[in-house]
């Protein structure tokens, strides 16, 4: 087994809801093999409340989760990214700065649930179900074999993992 850590960055226009959510949940489950991350293009600059109540339920711990732009990601002294995953669709529209590195890159859409309007519980459905998503895309992803499988290969995995339950897009956007 190798002893390379991975670094993986998630991210969405806000920061607040779904690119959180994948951030917290890989470095909860990478059993070490990777370093999470996430970023925003237009982050919100607060994490949303909804996000941190749904990690905490599930013992996943919130303590240094923040809001933050992607250009923290881009420059100089920044990690190096291996893996680089948009979980909405906006973001994966935009035009993303250059990744050091050329770090892979696939689209794992997921609906908003900072987005769902109405009573309290249909909102707290809507960040279970993203959870939910997101811990069964990263469970897929963390048990790939990453160290011998082919650049081609990996991408097609990759998006492929993008399609599972819960996708937004009927095909992928590669980020």
């Amino acid at each position: 087994m190798s002893d390379r850590v991975y670094n993986v960055l998630f991210l969405c226009t806000g920061n607040s809801a779904r690119s959180i959510l994948g951030e917290a949940i890989l470095n909860h489950v990478g059993q070490g093999r990777f370093r999470a991350y996430s970023a925003g293009s237009s982050p919100k600059g607060v994490v949303q409340p909804m996000t941190l109540e749904t990690l905490t339920k599930v013992g996943i711990p919130t303590d240094c989760l923040r809001s933050k732009a992607w250009d923290e990601f881009a420059g100089s002294g920044a990690p190096k990214m291996d893996f680089i995953f948009t979980v909405c669709d906006n973001a994966a529209g935009e035009t993303c700065p250059i990744w050091p590195g050329q770090p892979m890159t696939a689209h794992w859409g997921i609906e908003d649930p900072a987005a769902v309007k109405g009573p309290e519980f249909k909102q707290r459905a809507a960040f279970e179900d993203a959870l939910r998503y997101l811990r069964k895309r990263i469970g897929a992803f963390i048990n790939l074999p990453l160290a011998s499988i082919d650049r081609m290969a990996l991408n097609s995995k990759l998006e492929g993992i993008g399609g599972m339950d819960g996708t937004t897009t009927k095909s992928s956007n590669v980020a």
